[in-house]
C-alpha cells in the first residue's frame, strides 16, 4: 500500500531524484543520491530522507532498470522506514515518456502471491457522478475505506477499468489496487472484480449484487471463487492494472 512521485532534478543538484512516498501510515519526502557501485548489481542510488530530528538518514537503495517486455526504463527501490523493508517501482506514464519528462509515479511492486480471502466483509456503492464507486473492505486484521476511480490509461481490453485508492494521513491518494467490470458467464449478471493490496498481501474479491440489490447502486464484496469465468487477468499491480 504505497504511492508517490519522483522527479529527476537538474544535473547540478546534489540529489539525482526528489520525490514523496505515501502510505496509509506516513508521508515522507525522499531523495535518490548517486552511490559508488561495487559490482554490476550493486545499487545505483541511496534513498535518503530527513528524520524527526532534522538529520538526513539513509532509508534504502535503488536501481535503474529496464522492463524486460516493454523496454521502458524504471527505478526499483527497497526502502525501510522502521516498519520493515518494502519494495516499490517508479515508472513513467506513456505521456511522460513521449514528452521526455523526468516525472515518475511510484507504485507497489507486483506481488508474487495472493492471500486467501477468508472471512471478508465489504460494500461498494456507485456514485452519482464521475463514474466512480465508494466502498470499504474489512476483516479482523484490517479495515480499508476506498474509492474506485476510472482508469484514464486504459488502452487495451485487458487493462483495468478502475484504480483503487485510499488516503494517506495527509490526504494524499494512494493506489492500492485495480478493478475490472465483468459479466458472469453463468448468470449474465454484471459484477466488479477487485485486486486489493492489503497490509496482509494481495487480495482478490468480487463485488456482486443479490436479488434485492440488483439494478441498484450497492454491491456486496464477497471472497473470490475461481470458477473459470474471471473476465480479465488480474495477476498484479501496475500502472495500468
Amino acid at each position: 500500500m504505497f504511492a508517490g512521485t519522483l522527479t529527476k532534478n537538474a544535473d547540478t543538484a546534489a540529489a539525482v531524484y526528489s520525490g514523496m512516498i505515501h502510505s496509509a501510515r506516513f508521508d515522507i519526502a525522499i531523495q535518490l543520491e548517486t552511490r559508488t557501485k561495487m559490482s554490476e548489481r550493486s545499487p545505483d542510488f541511496d534513498v535518503t530522507a530527513v528524520n524527526k530530528s532534522g538529520r538526513n538518514v539513509r532509508i534504502g537503495t535503488a536501481w535503474s532498470e529496464t522492463g524486460n517486455t516493454s523496454g521502458n526504463p524504471y527505478i526499483s527501490m527497497q526502502i525501510d522506514v522502521g516498519l520493515g523493508p518494502f519494495r516499490v517501482n517508479a515508472v513513467q506514464t506513456k505521456e511522460a515518456r513521449e514528452a521526455g519528462s523526468g516525472a515518475f509515479e511510484i507504485i507497489p511492486l507486483v506481488s508474487n502471491g495472493t492471500m486467501k480471502s477468508g472471512s471478508i466483509s465489504g460494500e461498494l456503492t456507485a456514485m452519482d457522478a464521475d463514474n466512480a464507486f465508494a466502498g470499504y473492505i474489512a476483516n479482523m486484521m484490517f479495515d480499508l475505506d476506498f474509492m474506485l476511480i476510472e482508469n484514464e490509461f486504459k488502452t487495451e481490453e485487458t487493462h483495468p477499468d478502475y484504480r483503487i485508492e485510499v488516503s494517506s494521513p495527509k490526504g494524499h491518494p494512494i493506489r492500492v489496487g485495480s478493478a475490472w467490470m465483468a459479466k458472469s458467464n453463468r448468470t449474465g449478471n454484471d459484477y466488479v472484480s477487485l485486486l486489493v493490496n492489503t497490509p496482509d498481501g494481495d487480495l482478490r474479491v468480487n463485488a456482486v449484487q443479490n436479488e434485492e440489490q440488483r439494478g441498484g447502486q450497492t454491491f456486496s464484496i464477497i471472497p473470490f471463487v475461481d470458477s473459470g469465468e474471471q473476465a480479465q487477468e488480474t495477476g498484479g499491480l501496475s500502472l495500468v492494472a
